[in-house]
């Protein structure tokens, strides 16, 4: 696809100059982050990151525009690839050294608008968790503070009136980033859990030496469409999704002839079928989102994940709160939530998120989530600060806490403090 985006390029040079507009922007960022206690499988409570990022748009033509990004960074730790070839992909267990963050291409006549090449594709209304956002895979290496990756896709919206039609078709499958094996944010070792995929011996498990034997990608397309309306009062969508799931189920078998046990990343196929709604009342806005999800996977459960949440505006207050829920319809896994499943792990929780604008150069957010039954929880604080035209300042805290059986309580030993630099321009 980038080769079409490449000849797309030098058609739209050749247009004529008049009309045309360019927009860059950047940043360069530099992070320090002090882990307060060790894990099994890390025991470096230090971290540095470096992060620089470029963007850039470009309109031709009142009908044509591209847009790009390109990612550069840096770490103390291994979450960062050390071979700096240039990652179109974004398939890697670690996040690449450079890569392009996006590269697409639009066209715009009336009410359409079709856009192709690496672009984000999100789906859905609510806040933290969108169980409909099936074209967003995200870098989990580190599990609360994560970020979305693009997709390779060609995307149609049409808008007419009320309502608005969005068709996604996705050739290439993006996965999400699971936690490094050998990492701090390692889930333990636990029939099947990422945790085995380091190279040696599993904790507390056989002792026998482990090996990797890599990821099955899907090789057919993914597709989607999405029909939006905006009625008197309140706003709701319907959605269908047909592909796999971007988080992998984990496959481990013992090779008794081989002497090891080997592991492999399977993207188990998913169908979804689900819808939002937005309803604003007096004192607070209604915004629930679910999506009912199945499979031919005979190791895959069949589910129904939903949140349901509450968000008002109050003075230079932000608050958002709701409960976010599933009700497994078939059970195929002997597990309650899946060890590698971010979007199943945070069910059954309260979530909440807030944010206080202090002045036109500070403010205050916080965000959190509690299990229903008080076994696993998060929260997170940050205090953000410009300083002159170009520099900004952010410090934040965050806490877990749990049992280790719990998908968030497993992270208990990673509470930790981040000062983050960032020079804009």
């Amino acid at each position: 696809m980038m080769r079409y985006l490449l000849v797309l390029a030098l058609l739209a040079a050749a247009c004529p100059a008049a009309g045309q507009t360019v927009s860059q922007r950047g940043f360069l960022e530099g992070s320090g982050l002090v882990y307060f206690r060790p894990t099994a499988t890390d025991d470096r409570q230090l971290i540095g990151e470096a992060l620089f990022r470029q963007e850039a748009s470009w309109t031709p033509a009142p009908w044509l525009s591209l847009a790009g990004a390109f990612d550069a960074r840096a770490a103390t730790d291994d979450r960062v690839d050390p071979d700096w070839r240039f990652d179109c992909a974004d398939r890697g267990l670690k996040r690449p050294a450079a890569c392009v963050r996006r590269l697409s291409v639009a066209f715009r006549r009336g009410g359409l608008t079709v856009e192709a090449g690496k672009q984000f594709v999100r789906w859905g209304k609510a806040d933290i968790l969108n169980p409909t956002d099936r074209f967003a895979p995200r870098d989990l290496l580190d599990v609360i503070d994560n970020e979305f990756l693009a997709v390779s896709a060609a995307r149609a919206t049409y808008e007419r009136g009320p309502n608005t039609i969005d068709l996604v078709w996705s050739p290439r499958f993006t996965p999400s980033r699971l936690p490094l094996a050998n990492g701090r944010w390692a889930i333990p070792a636990a029939g099947g859990s990422p945790a085995l995929l380091a190279a040696g011996t599993l904790p507390g498990g056989t002792g026998l030496p482990v090996v990797d034997l890599g990821a099955i990608f899907p090789s057919r397309p993914q597709a989607g469409v999405r029909w939006n309306h905006v009625a008197s009062g309140f706003e709701y969508s319907a959605s269908v999704y047909d592909g796999f799931d971007h988080l992998p189920r984990l496959d481990a078998s013992v090779n008794q002839a081989a002497g090891r046990v080997e592991v492999q990343r399977i993207y188990p196929v998913m169908r979804m079928a689900g819808g939002d709604l937005v309803w604003p009342l007096r004192w607070f806005t209604v915004k629930t989102e679910a999506g009912y999800f199945w499979t031919t996977d005979d190791r895959t459960d069949d589910y129904v994940s939903y949140v349901v949440q509450l968000e008002r505006q109050s003075g230079e207050w932000l608050f958002v709160g709701g409960y976010a829920g599933e009700i497994v319809t078939e059970r195929r896994t002997s597990r309650d939530v899946p060890l590698a499943s971010f979007e199943r792990g945070l069910t059954r929780s309260f979530l909440g998120r807030g944010f206080y604008t202090i002045d036109v150069n500070r403010s205050v957010t916080f965000e959190g989530a509690v299990r229903q039954d008080g076994r696993g929880y998060y929260g997170k604080a940050a205090y953000s600060q410009q300083l002159g035209r170009h520099w900004r300042a952010t410090t934040r805290a965050d806490v877990l806490g749990g049992e280790a059986g719990d998908y968030l309580g497993r992270y208990r030993r990673n509470s930790s403090l981040r000062l983050t630099i960032r020079y804009s321009y």
